[in-house]
């Protein structure tokens, strides 16, 4: 019998039932529902016949409910809420006013463009669960190419095919070199190249494009490249080596801004008279993959401010 019922019972009966109980008659429950009465008294004798009881007694003050009613009123307030939930949710998703997004980046593209973006879309969406990962390109890409991402800024290492990806929008980033606070470079107003020359590095891996953007110049201006380099991903460690030492660090000139303006470690920066300058990054996602509403209207605000004007 039980099982006959789940089988049998239909959400119009629940909402039948629900709207008989609200509204006391049965012809103002028949036109909320936008039935005729007939329809919704064949409908209420079709529940009757499953469950085998009469559901509602008719009195002058209108339908009451019996105690099996009662029970299957109580169940339907449940379900129908639930129901509603669930169809509200599944709009606020397909509109993109929830759900989840994880986007990649670049350092200096993170801060100039991801942040802003994400910050835009939290006005709107503050429940949006966002992540953002930082780090080179081949880590990006390969987050990316696993589906750890929804899409990237980042370039694309020369191993891999580009026709994989949809690629649009582009940036370069530039390089200012950070030092703790007393440093003698900081008593240069535009050091040159040369002025650099005999300090050691705290910088990223051999092969990333910003030291070799960096190793390019020192070497076209005859400046001969550091002994003494320390390699880290790590910003909190590039700080506190900085702080302890007359090292250097090359970072994306946001990056480099954002540590002097907020005061962080009390770095300074060091911006040298030829610039230097990174090879475009760009908006990559691939060919093959979909992204939720969400991650899509982050990616549309992140689209936005790279569509801008160059600085």
């Amino acid at each position: 019998m039980n099982q006959d019922l789940t089988n049998r019972l239909q959400w119009r009966h629940l909402r039948l039932i629900h709207a008989i109980d609200e509204h006391g008659q049965l012809s103002v429950a028949a036109e909320r529902l936008s039935i005729t009465q007939p329809a919704a008294s064949r409908m209420l004798a079709e529940v009757e016949t499953m469950v085998g009881h009469q559901l509602f007694e008719r009195t002058p003050k209108g339908m009451v409910p019996t105690a099996i009613a009662e029970v299957l009123i109580r169940h339907a307030g449940v379900l129908l809420r639930g129901l509603s939930t669930t169809a509200s949710e599944v709009a606020d998703f397909g509109s993109g006013k929830m759900g989840s997004v994880r986007v990649g980046s670049v350092t200096g593209a993170a801060i100039a463009y991801v942040v802003p973006a994400i910050q835009a879309l939290k006005k709107d969406v503050q429940s949006a669960d966002v992540y953002i990962g930082v780090g080179p390109s081949d880590t990006l890409m390969e987050g990316l190419l696993n589906g750890e991402y929804d899409f990237i800024l980042s370039r694309v290492p020369n191993e891999l095919d580009a026709r994989q990806f949809d690629i649009t929008e582009w940036r370069v980033e530039t390089t200012k070199f950070l030092v703790r606070a007393d440093h003698p470079l900081t008593r240069i107003a535009k050091p040159s190249i040369t002025d650099l020359a005999g300090y050691g590095w705290v910088a990223q891996a051999t092969g990333t494009p910003m030291r070799k953007a960096v190793e390019e110049v020192f070497i076209a201006n005859a400046v001969p490249l550091p002994e003494d380099i320390v390699t880290t991903t790590s910003l909190l460690v590039m700080i506190a080596y900085l702080q302890a030492s007359n090292s250097i660090s090359p970072v994306s000139s946001e990056a480099a801004d954002l540590l002097h303006n907020s005061g962080v470690g009390g770095m300074q920066t060091v911006t040298v008279r030829q610039p230097i300058v990174i090879s475009p990054y760009h908006l990559i996602q691939r060919k093959t993959g979909t992204i939720s509403p969400l991650a899509q209207r982050l990616r549309n605000l992140v689209i936005s401010g790279l569509s801008g004007p160059l600085a």
